[in-house]
């Protein structure tokens, strides 16, 4: 072996605690990149493949009842390349030996075979023949352990049909599946079956019409035109706003993933890779610093200057490939558990598992490129160094007194801090890079530990302030108000509330939303409009009230007036002032006074929806029980239980997610403050032998090597909450969508831990290589040169 390799390896072996440090934080940084960048790029690759070999639609439409042989005149659109059409309605289905109802959600399976689009997967069985056969989801069929050959019932416009299991299927369509009103999956309240397309043009009246259609579009076509197309061409049939992929509500949660994935691999693995830079710099500078003896004799002997520059920056290269193997075999683990977690809940035939191996090359590119960036300016000083002046002493630092001597004189400080604060301001460089590198330590843990108080604010005001109900009530078409007092007389029912809701387009200027426009009846108690600070809002008898997000969207302020086009009902186009600003984390909201929408639209008080309140939680069940027989009931939402499983869902992945970032966190910090404890020692061993010949205690001498890394922590507090508090700010921004959206809460409690792990991290760190004072041989020391 070349004699400059066998250096490197005793060095690296020499340094491997430090290179190990180094190493973690790096690997940190690659970890994050497989686990974000290689599971937003997996998630992309399966959805395309799902998309492109089941047919999934571009265009999304309904109508009220629209006839067959519009069909052709929706083919013959510019630029459509197929279209399906469907008869779709939302029923309560009895499971069999339970008292609570499922909703579920029918689709006509078509007489003359599969659909052209969105084409379901079938998974087990068979599809059905017969009108009292059905094939259902098969989360639902997991979720409540149905098998092909299962019976179950369902509340068909009033009627119930028992019918027969004979299969189980997926479809691109229902990859995240959540029904109406819901904020996640309830697999086992909620299915998708498919019926044959006699049975519900039958149950629903729909016999030679279709209320649902889907639309391709042939490659490199504009959808804003064929929507209006489309639009046109239904508008007479009650259609609402045609709608693409990106408005979809499964594609939108999907979507609204892979942007968090993206998000969190801009933000972080930029912090790991700087520090990592910084921390390289640090080391390989004292390593030249401390070996110019031996890089002038090997100058001596004939190796040149690019064989010294090099020999450096593989040292760091090495640092590099530790880094990158455990960032490879941490990051293949989270992203396997991440895999895990989306079969969870997002239902995929299959999952192209796997992290491209581009995402493993860019990883290593980049902690390569760290390291290098890191040692450059090291190796290229070692290489310009003259032997001459390599085998000479380096000229001592001139001293000189400042005015930070003259304040610890006045404060009376003792000589071994004033030997602190005089190293902190003579090398101030590498103080401030030192605490930056633990104030981004401290900044990771705030920016990840919002999370925890952020789902508070949302869970207190979505659930406790906004929606108080037990269960919700829907109804479709709208029933007349009649339906409230029915549902008022059944068992256990202590409260009912009506509700409306209408699809509507707003528009301001130039600017286009659509947004459900729902009521608040006067006096609400269930359903309310809660303003930021917990304050209730009634609607205005003669103006609407919009969510934050949806007011940004429109560029409105309070004052300004909406043109309000209806989908539903006598599908008018009104003039309404916006009477207030709210904030909403939950979808896109739009309100009205119910009492006032009635007038608006001319008609008799009716219901959507009816909010419930019940006596007690053991009433849930005689109330569920009687209300599966309810007339044009098509589905029912227990928000006890969706509020939940909601809650503990949410604190199953949060504990997982602060695990996580708690330990990035103490990586970081181990990280910065060994490497800059180490190097302390490295640089003042003869100074802190000194000091102990001259009677100094080993706790004194430990204070002042400890004591600077430690006030450079206290330091770094503030200034990581800063910059922590900027990057939760960002991630808020980034993580929002129109289906949801997450406040930025930052309680004091969020800055103590984040400050407790890294001041316990410094704390260790600098302790373990204090205790190397102790194994310190004063006469050895002191006769090494300067």
């Amino acid at each position: 072996m070349h004699a400059m390799d066998i250096k490197l390896f005793r060095d690296f072996r020499r340094l491997w605690v430090q290179g190990l440090a180094i190493a973690l934080v790096l690997a940190a940084g690659v970890a994050i990149i497989l686990m974000s960048v290689g599971m937003s790029r997996a998630l992309n690759e399966t959805r395309s493949a799902y998309y492109d070999s089941n047919r999934f639609a571009h265009i999304f439409a309904s109508a009220r009842r629209a006839p067959d042989s519009l069909v052709a005149r929706l083919r013959d659109i510019e630029g459509v390349a197929a279209v399906e059409a469907q008869v779709r309605f939302y029923a309560v289905v009895d499971v069999p030996g339970r008292a609570k109802p499922a909703t579920g959600h029918l689709i006509s399976w078509p007489d003359s075979g599969a659909p052209e689009l969105n084409i379901p997967l079938l998974r087990s069985g068979r599809w059905p023949e017969t009108p009292q056969e059905v094939v259902v989801n098969e989360p639902f069929a997991k979720a409540n352990g149905f098998h092909p050959g299962d019976t179950l019932s369902v509340n068909l416009n009033g009627r119930k049909r028992e019918v027969v299991i004979t299969g189980t299927a997926l479809s691109p369509e229902f990859i995240y599946t959540i029904g109406p009103g819901a904020l996640m999956p309830q697999n086992e309240t909620f299915g998708v079956l498919w019926m044959q397309e006699e049975v519900l043009d039958a149950a629903f009246g729909m016999a030679g019409a279709f209320n649902s259609v889907a639309l391709t579009v042939l490659p490199r076509t504009p959808l804003e035109p064929v929507k209006d197309a489309v639009k046109s061409v239904l508008d007479l049939y009650g259609a609402a706003t045609p709608v693409g992929r990106d408005q979809q509500q499964s594609n939108a949660f999907l979507d609204a993933e892979i942007t968090s994935l993206e998000v969190m691999a801009w933000v972080l693995p930029p912090v790991f890779l700087g520090i990592t830079i910084f921390l390289v710099n640090m080391v390989m500078g004292r390593i030249v610093q401390l070996e110019r003896a031996e890089i002038g004799l090997m100058k001596a002997v004939g190796y040149t200057n690019w064989e010294i520059g090099l020999h450096y920056l593989m040292l760091a290269g090495l640092i590099a490939l530790v880094g990158v193997g455990i960032g490879w075999a941490a990051g293949t683990w989270l992203a396997q558990a991440m895999a895990q977690l989306y079969a969870k809940y997002f239902d995929f035939p299959f999952l192209v598992f796997g992290v491209p191996a581009s995402v493993y090359a860019s990883s290593a590119i980049l902690g390569l490129a760290a390291t290098s960036a890191g040692a450059l300016n090291s190796a290229m000083r070692a290489a310009r160094l003259a032997p001459a002046v390599a085998m000479a002493p380096p000229a001592p630092p001139n001293f000189h007194g400042s005015v930070f001597d003259r304040l610890a004189e006045m404060l009376n400080l003792s000589q071994p801090t004033r030997m602190i604060l005089r190293s902190l301001t003579r090398w101030p460089l590498r103080a401030g890079m030192t605490m930056l590198g633990m104030a981004l330590a401290v900044s990771v843990l705030v920016a990840s530990n919002f999370f925890p108080d952020a789902m508070k604010e949302i869970i207190d005001k979505a659930f406790y302030q906004s929606n108080r109900q037990d269960m919700l009530l829907l109804f479709d078409p709208d029933a007349p108000i009649s339906a409230l007092d029915e549902v008022a007389r059944m068992p256990g029912v202590l409260q009912v509330e009506p509700q409306q809701y209408h699809a509507a387009r707003l528009i301001y200027g130039s600017h286009e939303k659509q947004v459900p426009i729902s009521t608040v009846a006067e006096g609400a108690d269930l359903a309310r409009v809660v303003d930021e600070n917990g304050q209730v809002i009634a609607p205005d008898p003669f103006g609407i009230l919009l969510s934050d997000r949806v007011a940004q969207s429109l560029r409105v302020e309070v004052g300004d007036t909406l043109t309000v086009t209806f989908e539903s009902g006598l599908r008018e186009t009104h003039q309404i002032p916006v009477a207030g600003v709210v904030t909403q984390f939950f979808g896109l909201g739009a309100y009205m006074s119910h009492e006032a929408l009635n007038r608006m639209f001319r008609q008799s008080p009716r219901v959507s929806n009816v909010n419930v309140t019940l006596e007690d939680p053991e009433s849930a069940e005689a109330f569920e029980e009687r209300i599966k027989d309810f007339p044009r009931l098509m589905g029912t939402i227990n928000m006890t239980e969706n509020r939940q499983s909601f809650m503990d869902t949410l604190n199953q992945n949060i504990l997982v997610v602060t695990s996580v970032y708690a330990a990035l966190g103490a990586i970081i910090t181990i990280g910065v403050a060994y490497n800059a404890t180490r190097v302390q020692l490295s640089e003042r061993a003869r100074e802190l032998a000194c000091l102990r010949i001259l009677g100094f205690t080993k706790g004194e001498v430990a204070y002042i090597l400890a004591g600077e890394v430690l006030v450079l922590a206290l330091i770094a507090q503030p200034v990581g909450w800063w910059i922590g508090a900027m990057v939760a700010e960002l991630m808020t921004s980034g993580f929002s969508s129109d289906l949801y959206s997450i406040p930025l809460v930052l309680e004091p409690a969020t800055f103590a831990q984040a400050s407790l792990v890294v001041l316990g991290a410094a704390v260790f760190s600098v302790a373990v290589v204090a205790r190397r004072l102790n194994r310190l041989d004063l006469i050895a020391v002191m006769k090494t040169r300067e």
